[in-house]
Order: structure tokens, then C-alpha cells, then sequence
């Protein structure tokens, strides 16, 4: 009888043993996590690509976190992604070219540290080290902000605008100004410039959903992730990094209700799988088209190719100064 396709994977990855592993956003869908040897948000990820030794590594997200792994894996080691296509609209909202225009016109007169969440490509990564700047996940947002405001005159936070005012609203910064791309010459006099940037899953929170949802479950707490628009963060009774939503139900009490507002897949695992003795109710069904673009056939077709697969390339000098900028990251919290 012929093997599923769920069993021709685990037979690849038995054949090959330790020189493959696979990696996975907590956003892919459960048939991709159950094959994946390590699950994690993106601060996770990055931060285990360092401790691997296997040749062929497979990130099982969207383009800029197998961009992420290339940049911090061995030279020795080959990194793949099941569908190149598998993009980020975040990535895509911050081109490398305007990027740098933009910090040419606000250092002018100033110097101004550019701060890039890492859904962000290598190229904008690479253009942040070269004025100074570093990356951040949305788990280490505000050390990273902190550090970033004192090493220079103000702060450039892109791509995620929303990302960006929750996390300065949650340290007292209050002068912000959302950068007019058609602007040729920016206001000097602000400590925080925000990139125009959203995230089309999150973007998709509204109010009315809280207030519905609080109607229907009183007892229930919402949490929710600060790509979320700031008015759905101030009306939610807690906010915070994937990896800080599931510690959160981690540590709530056995039949607690939570109201989560974050990217469906995750939300449905934490209620059905890792925990079923918490009563999780999703904000809203909110899915990431990117991240639905990994499936299982896709993953099998890289593992029956891999040697005939390209693996994510990115030139010596942008994978230099992209990694500076991730390890500063990397560096600065580790403290």
C-alpha cells in the first residue's frame, strides 16, 4: 500500500537523520508543525539556528525568516523554504531602496538609529547596520526600542506602524510621527518616525470584535499581539509576542476562558491541542496567506529534491551587515 504523505516525510527525515531539521513558525498549519523539529515565534528561531549542526536546515515560514536563517547559519549548512513565494506584506511595504532614502533625508541634521522588525528583508536588515541600527520580533520590541533612543538624536521603527506605537506608548514615548513617503525633506524635531506599515492578519482586529466578544464571554480575559491596531491593544486586558500569548495561557488557571487575537492557526492549536482544559476563543478568524502557502506536498516535494533545490541565497556583503544587525539584536538581549 502506498504511503500518505505525512508518512513519506518522516521517512526522509529518518533516512537522513541529523543532517536535517526543520523549522517552524508557531503560524503554520498543524500538518507542517507536527513534522517540524522545532516550533517557535521569530526571536526563537533565530536564536536556535546558532546551536544547529545539521547540513540541510528548512524554515517552514515565509521568505524573510528563511532569509534570517541563511544569514545566521554555518557557512557549511544549505537553507531551503518549502515555497519561495511564501512572502510577507510587511516585507514587501518596506522596499531596500526607499529604506535608504528615507534614513539619507531624516540624517541630515540628526542622527537617527533605524530599527527594523525582522519581517523585514536581508537587504533592509543590512541597510539598518549600515546607519547604526539593529532589528527587533515583536518579543523584544521595547528593549530594543530603549536602546536604539540612546545611541543617537531619535529612532526610525519600520515596517509596522502599529507595532511601532504600542510598543512607545508602553514606555512613555509620545512624540511620534508617521513618515509621508512624499515628503522631501522630513521634520526634524520628532524622537520616534514610524514606517506606514501594517500586517494585513492583524490589521483585520476591529473593535466592534471586543465588544461583541466581551458581550458574549464576560468572564473571558483578551489578550492580544501589538501588531493589532492600538485601539484594540488599549481596550485588551493584556498584549504581547506570540511566545508571550502562549505563557500567558501557559499560566492561567485550568478552565480559565481567554479571548486571543492573533493568527488563527495558532489560536486553533493552543485551543485544541496543547490546551484543552482552557476554554480559548479566537478574537476573530484572522489567517496569514503566506503562511497557508506550506503544506505538506510542498514540504515532501522539497525533501525529494533537496539536492537539486537552490538554497536561499543572499549576497556576502548584504549577509555581512545583516547579520551584524541581528546579532546586535541577539547580543543586546541577551544581557
Amino acid at each position: 500500500m502506498e504511503r500518505s504523505v505525512s508518512e513519506k516525510i518522516q521517512k526522509i527525515k529518518q533516512k537522513m537523520g541529523d543532517s536535517l531539521t526543520i523549522l517552524a513558525h508557531h503560524y503554520q498549519r498543524d500538518e507542517i508543525v507536527q513534522h517540524a523539529d522545532f516550533v517557535g515565534d521569530s526571536l526563537e528561531l533565530a536564536r536556535k539556528i546558532s546551536s544547529l549542526n545539521a547540513r540541510y536546515i528548512i524554515m517552514c515560514g515565509v521568505y524573510f525568516m528563511a532569509e534570517s536563517s541563511a544569514i545566521l547559519a554555518k557557512e557549511d549548512q544549505k537553507v531551503f523554504i518549502p515555497v519561495a513565494e511564501a512572502g510577507c506584506t510587511l516585507a514587501d511595504l518596506a522596499p531596500g531602496e526607499m529604506v535608504e532614502i528615507v534614513l539619507q533625508r531624516l540624517n541630515q541634521e540628526r542622527k537617527i538609529i533605524p530599527i527594523a522588525y525582522v519581517n523585514t528583508s536581508a537587504k533592509v536588515k543590512a541597510i539598518c547596520a549600515k546607519f547604526g541600527g539593529s532589528v527587533c520580533t515583536s518579543a523584544n520590541s521595547t528593549t530594543m526600542l530603549k536602546w536604539a533612543i540612546t545611541q543617537g538624536d531619535g529612532v526610525l521603527f519600520l515596517p509596522d506602524k502599529n507595532l511601532g506605537i504600542n510598543t512607545a506608548r508602553s514606555i512613555g514615548i509620545d512624540e511620534q510621527k508617521v513618515c509621508d513617503m512624499s515628503d522631501k525633506i522630513f521634520e526634524q524635531d520628532y524622537v520616534l518616525y514610524l514606517w506606514p506599515g501594517l500586517c494585513d492578519v492583524h490589521l483585520g482586529f476591529r473593535t466592534e470584535h471586543i465588544i461583541n466578544m466581551r458581550k458574549s464571554h464576560p468572564k473571558a480575559k483578551i489578550i492580544v499581539h501589538p501588531e493589532c491596531p492600538p485601539e484594540i491593544v488599549e481596550v485588551s486586558d493584556e498584549w504581547g509576542s506570540t511566545s508571550k500569548i502562549i505563557n500567558y495561557i501557559d499560566q492561567i488557571d485550568t478552565g480559565s476562558e481567554v479571548i486571543v487575537g492573533t493568527e488563527i492557526n495558532l489560536v486553533n492549536r493552543l485551543k485544541n491541542i496543547h490546551y484543552p482544559d482552557k476554554i480559548i476563543y479566537p478574537l476573530s478568524n484572522s489567517k496569514c496567506k503566506y503562511m497557508e502557502m506550506i503544506g505538506e506536498k510542498q514540504l515532501l516535494t522539497l525533501l525529494e529534491n533537496l539536492e537539486k533545490q537552490d538554497p536561499v541565497y543572499i549576497d556576502p556583503e548584504t549577509k555581512k551587515l545583516a547579520k551584524l544587525a541581528i546579532n546586535r539584536m541577539l547580543d543586546i538581549c541577551a544581557k
